[in-house]
């Protein structure tokens, strides 16, 4: 099948080569001309410009974006709907924003064309172990795209799924990304409290391996993480700064607007949020606040 490929990041064109070595002919574009190298290095087609990748594809077209939410997803949009003819599929594979979503696909199918939306996850790991889709979308059109996404999955029929209409596929992958941060907080806050006990000299590595057989807290993020141990136990060199892609804001956002509790989440989220705040001014506060009304010491700074 052949598949329009637009975004040569690192997760775009390891879903090319992924694609490539199933059979599928992918014809890529990236802003990048490196990017767009690669991905013929591996056995696509490159294109030059928007318009190119549209003229080498053969009708019904089908075109994957895989840009950064917002403003990206619009302008590629508007550059494809003009070269595309009635029937076309434009699939944004990012995440996106589910209303985004829900709008655009209003926009192209008055225009005449298709629009799916899949919230995909696997990272720097899904050339090797497949990515995990979530598919939003009409079911005649999503039923055709069913070779693409049965090659980009863990195994045909496993690993992606078509989980409603429009929107659908982002709004599921939102929620995915809010729970991942529920879990990366509990497995990072677990660890600190066993380094904390001195006097036990923990293995924190050795402690997580035992975890990983049998356990019910044993996960693939669990065996990230013991990966990460044996490579630095102590987190040596790296800042205490976490950055947010976004989908945990909407998480939570939409958890208040669906008057649904998420404390988990929303913790995870502030605790991020608070990871980057170098001054410290709140806690700085605090401090202040203890001295004035208990007479509490001040630690000063060094």
């Amino acid at each position: 099948m052949q598949l329009g490929m637009i975004g040569l990041g690192k997760m775009g064109a390891n879903m090319s080569e992924r694609l490539v070595r199933g059979g599928h002919d992918v014809v890529g574009y990236d802003l990048n001309p490196e990017s767009i190298e690669r991905v013929v290095a591996i056995g696509a087609r490159g294109a030059t410009s928007v318009e190119d990748l549209v003229s080498r594809l053969a009708a019904p077209r089908a075109v994957w974006i895989m840009v950064p939410h917002g403003a990206p997803v619009d302008s590629t949009i508007e550059a494809l709907r003009p070269l595309l003819d009635p029937g076309d599929i434009i699939i944004d594979g990012g995440n996106s924003l589910y209303k985004e979503t829900v709008r655009r696909h209003g926009e192209c199918t008055s225009a005449g064309h298709h629009f799916v939306d899949v919230g995909t996850s696997g990272g720097v790991w899904g050339l090797a172990e497949g990515y995990s889709m979530m598919v939003g979308g009409d079911p005649e059109v999503v039923s055709g795209l069913t070779p693409i996404f049965e090659t980009l999955a863990p195994a045909p029929d496993k690993g992606w799924g078509h989980v409603g209409p429009a929107g659908s596929g982002h709004f599921v992958k939102m929620v995915h990304n809010g729970i991942e941060y529920g879990i990366m907080q509990a497995y990072a806050e677990g660890f600190a409290i066993l380094a904390a006990k001195e006097e036990f000299a923990l293995d924190l590595a050795a402690a997580g391996k035992v975890w990983q057989h049998g356990s019910v807290i044993r996960s693939w993020l669990l065996d990230l993480t013991v990966n990460a141990l044996d490579d630095n136990p102590t987190m040596a060199g790296i800042a205490p700064h976490v950055p947010d892609s976004g989908e945990g804001r909407w998480t939570v956002a939409e958890s208040i607007e669906l008057n649904v509790a998420a404390p988990v989440i929303t913790h995870s989220l502030l605790a991020r949020i608070g990871s980057r705040d170098d001054i410290g001014f709140s806690h700085r506060l605090l401090s202040a606040m203890r001295n004035q009304f208990g007479g509490h010491s001040i630690k000063r700074e060094e």
